[in-house]
């Protein structure tokens, strides 16, 4: 972890490891923001729990990531838990980001699953994008191109509008202001 930190601007602990308390707890301690991926069958409490765990060693830098959750659905990779991203914002102060690629598995629900998650609060968006998907080595199915991110970026920029207009807001109601 030590030589991670050294080079990276970010940490990320992949969803696998959401509950690995020895990693959480080093990553309290190592200088660096994280970036907490949420696993595919673990509930948003035990996210936020993790990103305590993390917090209560030190590390008050926590980005919570939502990457869809394991259902009985088989039309997408995972199911976008799209209430994941309104439901944290309640409870903490953590920004909680989206990753549409890998909560969908298909390029062509990338685009709509985005606005979702924009227009719903969503601090940001982990988007996959290859110059030529079809090539890629693993993933190229819910890469987006570089002109269908252009398009999709562009799409979204009603939503960002609205979402920057709604943040002030926000702030100054929960300052009771």
């Amino acid at each position: 972890m030590d030589l991670v930190a050294q080079y990276a601007d970010i940490m990320q602990v992949g969803a696998r490891n959401m509950q690995n308390f020895m990693l959480l707890q080093a990553l309290g301690k190592c200088g660096r923001p994280v970036l907490l991926r949420r696993g595919m069958s673990e509930a948003i409490k035990e996210l936020l729990m993790s990103a305590e765990y993390i917090v209560a060693h030190g590390n008050h830098e926590v980005v919570l990531f939502e990457r869809g959750i394991r259902t009985f659905a088989t039309e997408t990779r995972n199911t976008c838990d799209i209430a994941a991203i309104p439901a944290p914002n309640e409870l903490t102060h953590l920004p909680v980001i989206l990753d549409p690629s890998h909560a969908t598995g298909k390029r062509s629900l990338v685009p709509a699953v985005s606005r979702a998650a924009v227009a719903i609060g969503a601090d940001g968006l982990l988007v996959e994008v290859h110059p030529a998907p079809e090539k890629a080595i693993s993933d190229g199915a819910q890469s987006l191109d570089l002109a269908q991110f252009r398009a999709m970026m562009k799409g979204l920029e009603p939503y960002i509008q609205l979402w920057k207009m709604s943040r002030p807001l926000a702030i100054r109601v929960a300052a009771g202001h």
